[in-house]
């Protein structure tokens, strides 16, 4: 586990659902201790409150970021010009910025920040210590201190390139939308065939979970396949019918491509 307190806080900067989850990753981990983070909210959420009574500072004075070991950017893309601005004279020169906005480029945020900057894309299942995240930076050390924060709540993927990190938005961002949109699907068809709506949801939510127990043993995916999918079963046929015609790529690449494309258009 990384100790951020002794060379400053953590600061947050935003607390909506992506920021609340990363915070409750941190306190249910442990990963930065609740004295130790700064949480910077325009409105009250439920987490930082949580925080706050465990001692972490909300909206203290300015003056409070001038130790700042790391702050994370967690505001909407359309208005994080004006959240961070106003904050960076009083952040350390060293300071990394840490960003989990999806479609907001590095150079972008450096120009503003004159500060390293670090890009990461992580899940909401980080308020549970079982996210996925995406990671990219040039500098070494701010690599690092993101690292820090995120090891302990996600999966951290390490990317080479800052320009396939819309990919990674649209393939783990937003993946867990679109896996629960097929399970929402499949729950239907189930209730189609004759299941009474309560039975097939609980049934598919079931298929979900084991879907991730299975996951979660690092096995490769088609192996994961495979030990369902009997040859001439019926879980064989249910695949082949998907796979017919593409549909089953076809739908995965349209998902992953339309997350891009909005993605680059925040971005501009």
């Amino acid at each position: 586990m990384t100790d951020f307190s002794s060379s400053g806080p953590v600061v947050l900067l935003g607390c909506g659902r992506l920021g609340s989850a990363i915070l409750e990753g941190w306190l249910a981990t442990g990963t930065v201790a609740p004295s130790d983070l700064i949480i910077l909210s325009r409105s009250e959420a439920p987490a930082a409150e949580a925080a706050r009574a465990l001692g972490a500072r909300v909206n203290p004075p300015s003056d409070a970021l001038s130790g700042a070991r790391a702050l994370v950017l967690a505001v909407k893309p359309a208005s994080w010009r004006e959240a961070l601005g106003p904050l960076v004279a009083g952040l350390p020169q060293d300071t990394p910025i840490v960003s989990v906005m999806a479609g907001v480029g590095s150079a972008d945020i450096a120009a503003v920040a004159e500060r390293p900057v670090v890009r990461v894309m992580p899940t909401t299942a980080v308020a549970q210590a079982r996210g996925v995240a995406a990671l990219w930076s040039s500098d070494p050390a701010a690599r690092e201190t993101a690292r820090g924060l995120f090891d302990q709540i996600a999966d951290v993927v390490d990317l080479d390139e800052e320009s396939v990190m819309d990919v990674a938005t649209g393939v783990a961002g937003s993946a867990p939308a679109f896996i629960y949109a097929f399970v929402q699907a499949l729950a239907r068809a189930g209730a189609a065939q004759g299941l009474a709506p309560d039975a097939a949801a609980r049934l598919a939510r079931g298929a979900l979970r084991s879907a991730g127990a299975g996951a979660e043993t690092g096995a490769a995916l088609e192996d994961l396949v495979t030990r369902i999918a009997s040859p001439g079963g019926t879980t064989r046929a249910g695949l082949d019918a998907m796979e017919a015609g593409d549909d089953l790529d076809g739908a995965a690449r349209a998902a992953v491509e339309a997350a891009v494309q909005r993605a680059r258009a925040i971005s501009g």
